[in-house]
């Protein structure tokens, strides 16, 4: 799969790993911002206590 996106990426190939870092940097940041928030009060309860 990884291959596959590496190909299809534009440009040349000095350009290629920067656009992938680039995708994988907006990737994590629609998770971090739009995607975790939605499902987050669906999640259980994180409320987690240890004793000693």
């Amino acid at each position: 799969m990884y291959a596959w996106l590496y190909r299809h990426l534009p440009g040349p190939r000095g350009l290629r790993p920067m656009l992938a870092v680039l995708l994988l940097l907006v990737l994590v940041a629609l998770l971090m911002f739009v995607v975790f928030p939605a499902v987050e009060p669906v999640l259980p309860s994180g409320k987690v206590t240890l004793s000693s």
